[in-house]
C-alpha cells in the first residue's frame, strides 16, 4: 500500500510536466460559468460586416457559449479610421477609445504596434499542428516580432485580378485581331492599351486625338512592389527588422515605360476613386484590382446620354514578360491586443474558429477574399460549403474566387515584410508616379487642345532624360520616407 500510494503524485508531475511541455493550448483558462467578453475592430463595411457579424453572432451562439467568450465587433469605418484609432488608444489620448482585444491589421501597422509592446505572442496558444493547416506564406507574413515569433493572425486574403468589359471588348477585338492572350504581360496591355486608342479615335475621324483609355489599375504600389519582384528585384527586403533598398534603373524603366508613357498618352486612366467606378462611366474597358474588389464590378455602364449592360471577364492580373508569376498577396489579419492569459487565450480560439475551413469560405463567398487554410482554396470546397449552408454568392465574386483557385499552385504570394517607415515608404510607390502621370496628361492634353498631335505633345514627357529626372527624384523621395 505504501509504495502505491508514492507512485500517485509520481505520476501526477508526469502528467503536468507532459502537459506542460505540449503547450498551453491542452489547458484552457476560460470557464463558461464566468464568460470572458472580446472586442473586435474592423474595417468591414456592407456586406462584408454583415458577413462578419453574421458569424460573430454563430460563435457566440456555439462554440463561444460552450467556452465562456462573447465576442462583439465593431467596424472603425475605412482602414485609414481603424489605423488612427489604434493609434490615438495606444497613446492614450483624451476620448479615445480602450484598446480592442482583437483588431484588423495590416503588417506595416502592425509592426508599429509590436514596436511599441502591445501585441500578444499568438505562438504561445497555437501548435505547430495548428499553424501548418494554414498557408505558408500567410503565416510567414505575421512573423513580424524580432525573435520571428507570430504575431499576425491570418484570417482573409486576397490577390489581384484583371476585370474585363466584355460587352465593349468583343467588338473592338473582333475588328482589330488584339486577343485575350496578348493582355497576359503588362508589355501586351500597354500595345493592346495603345490600339484601342488608335481604334476609339478613328471612330470619330473628324474630331483628331479623342482616342480613349483602355485599363487602369488600383494599388499603384503593388504594381511596383510586385512588378519588381517578377523581374527579379525585392524592392523592400527586409532581414531582421531592417530594411535595405533596391531600385536598379532598369527594372524601374520597365515600370515606367508600361505605366507613366501610356498614362501621358492616354492608354491608361485613373479617373473616379477606384477603378471600377471608371468602367462604370465608360472611361476604361479593364483594370487590375484585388479579389474582393469584384464585387464592385459594374453591371452596366452609365454614361449622361445612354446606359447599357456589359458583361465580365476575369483574368489574372499581367505579369511582365519573362518575368516570374509572382502575385500580391494582401488583406489585413488580425492582430491580439497584450492584456493577460485569458483574454490573449479566448481570442485565438476566436481567431481559430473563424478561420475552419467553412466558416473561413462563408465569410470568403460574400466578400471575395481568400481563405487561409490550405485546404480551403479550392473549388470542389467552396461550392460544397456554398451547397450545405444554401449561401448566395455573387457570380463575379465565385468566378474571382476560383479563378484564383485554379492557379494557386503555378503562383508564388508576396508580400514584403514590415520595417520602421514602412507606411512612408509605400506612400511613395503609391503617389510619387501616379501623381507625375496625372499632372503631365493634362498638360499633354492642354497642348492638344491648342492643336499639336498626341506624339508631339506627348515628346517632352517619354524621353531617356524625362525618366532620368524621375528616377532621381523617385529614389530620394523613397529614401527620404524610409529614413534612409
Amino acid at each position: 500500500m505504501k509504495s502505491r500510494s508514492k507512485a500517485v503524485p509520481i505520476l501526477c508531475l508526469t502528467a503536468a510536466l507532459a502537459a506542460a511541455l505540449t503547450g498551453c493550448g491542452n489547458k484552457s483558462p476560460l470557464d463558461p460559468r464566468d464568460p470572458v467578453s472580446l472586442t473586435v475592430w474592423h474595417y468591414y463595411n456592407g456586406s462584408q460586416q454583415a458577413a462578419f457579424d453574421a458569424l460573430v453572432e454563430e460563435f457566440n451562439n456555439t462554440v463561444g457559449k460552450e467556452k465562456g467568450i462573447f465576442v462583439q465587433s465593431y467596424s472603425q469605418g475605412s482602414v485609414n479610421d481603424l489605423e488612427t484609432a489604434v493609434r490615438d488608444a495606444i497613446a492614450g489620448k483624451v476620448g479615445a477609445d480602450l484598446m480592442p482585444d482583437i483588431f484588423s491589421s495590416y503588417a506595416d501597422t502592425a509592426y508599429e504596434v509590436e514596436q511599441a509592446g502591445a501585441l500578444a505572442d499568438l505562438s504561445a496558444y497555437l501548435e505547430e499542428s495548428d499553424l501548418e493547416k494554414y498557408v505558408d506564406s500567410y503565416i510567414e507574413e505575421g512573423r513580424i516580432a524580432a525573435d520571428g515569433t507570430l504575431r499576425i493572425f491570418p484570417t482573409a486574403k486576397c490577390t489581384e485580378i484583371m476585370m474585363i468589359n466584355k460587352t465593349d471588348w468583343e467588338p473592338f477585338a473582333a475588328q482589330t485581331g488584339v486577343t485575350l492572350e496578348d493582355l497576359e504581360t503588362m508589355e501586351g496591355v500597354t500595345a493592346v492599351a495603345q490600339a484601342y486608342y488608335q481604334w476609339t479615335d478613328d471612330l470619330t475621324p473628324d474630331v483628331p486625338g479623342d482616342g480613349r483609355a483602355f485599363y487602369g489599375r488600383d494599388a499603384v504600389a503593388n504594381y511596383f512592389i510586385i512588378g519588381m519582384r517578377q523581374l527579379g528585384v525585392e524592392i523592400f527586403h527586409v532581414e531582421n527588422g531592417e530594411m535595405t533598398l533596391h531600385t536598379p534603373r532598369e527594372e524601374l524603366y520597365r515600370l515606367w515605360e508600361n505605366y507613366y508613357v501610356p498614362m501621358v498618352k492616354g492608354y491608361f486612366g485613373a479617373y473616379g476613386s477606384f477603378r471600377s467606378d471608371d468602367v462604370k462611366t465608360g472611361d476604361l474597358l479593364a483594370y487590375t484590382g484585388s479579389t474582393s474588389s469584384a464585387m464592385y464590378f459594374p453591371n452596366q455602364v452609365e454614361q449622361d446620354d445612354l446606359s447599357y449592360a456589359i458583361d465580365y471577364i476575369v483574368m489574372p492580373a499581367p505579369v511582365f514578360q519573362g518575368g516570374e508569376p509572382y502575385a500580391v498577396q494582401q488583406g489585413a489579419g488580425m492582430v491580439v491586443s497584450k492584456s493577460d492569459e485569458k483574454h490573449e487565450y479566448a481570442s485565438v480560439e476566436f481567431l481559430k474558429w473563424f478561420t475552419e475551413t467553412e466558416n473561413n469560405l462563408q465569410f470568403g463567398s460574400v466578400s471575395g477574399y481568400l481563405p487561409v487554410r490550405k485546404e480551403a482554396n479550392s473549388t470542389q470546397k467552396l461550392d460544397q460549403v456554398i451547397a450545405e449552408r444554401q449561401l448566395s454568392v455573387a457570380p463575379k465574386t465565385y468566378d474571382c474566387l476560383t479563378a484564383v483557385f485554379a492557379r494557386m499552385e503555378e503562383l508564388t504570394l508576396y508580400t514584403n515584410k514590415g520595417f520602421a517607415n514602412g507606411s512612408a515608404a509605400r506612400k511613395v510607390l503609391e503617389y510619387h508616379l501616379a501623381d507625375r502621370a496625372a499632372q503631365d496628361r493634362a498638360r499633354v492634353t492642354a497642348a492638344m487642345e491648342q492643336g499639336m498631335s498626341l506624339e508631339e505633345a506627348s515628346a517632352p514627357y517619354v524621353t531617356e532624360e524625362a525618366f532620368e529626372e524621375w528616377y532621381t527624384s523617385f529614389c530620394d523621395a523613397l529614401k527620404s520616407a524610409a529614413g534612409k
